[in-house]
């Protein structure tokens, strides 16, 4: 069977944001065209952000998907660990706030940053 990685941005058990892999089934279409189940989309939104941007440690507050038009994506996680993502690349971002929890950057959420000379172009696609 064929699949799609879906690379997910998660808040683990321990609080902390982390990356995993998922496996995608594509069941649907035909040989030709392999396709996934369809998934609920409530909203589209693009940005840009201009070469040099960087964000403040933060926690996802709706989970999206995140998929780079154009440019580079740095995410830096609480732990050190950091992942780029060019053009052509995505990921689930999933890293909410755990209930009843009061944010911590030390340990909660993501910061991203631009990477390179070409300004960064997203599309958030919200559940």
């Amino acid at each position: 069977m064929q699949t799609f990685e879906k690379v997910v941005l998660f808040t683990d058990a321990d609080g902390y944001a982390k990356f995993r892999t998922e496996k995608v089934p594509l069941t649907e279409g035909s040989p030709e065209v392999r396709l996934s189940r369809e998934f609920a989309a409530r909203e589209l939104q693009l940005r840009e952000s201009p070469v040099g941007f960087r964000s403040p440690m933060h926690c996802t507050t709706i989970p999206q998907w995140l998929f780079v038009l154009s440019g580079a994506i740095e995410i830096g996680l609480a732990d050190g660990s950091t992942r780029i993502f060019n053009a052509g690349d995505h990921f689930y971002s999933a890293d909410k706030l755990p209930e009843g929890q009061t944010f911590d950057p030390k340990v909660h959420g993501h910061w991203s940053r631009q990477v390179g000379d070409v300004p960064l172009v997203t599309l958030f696609v919200k559940d």
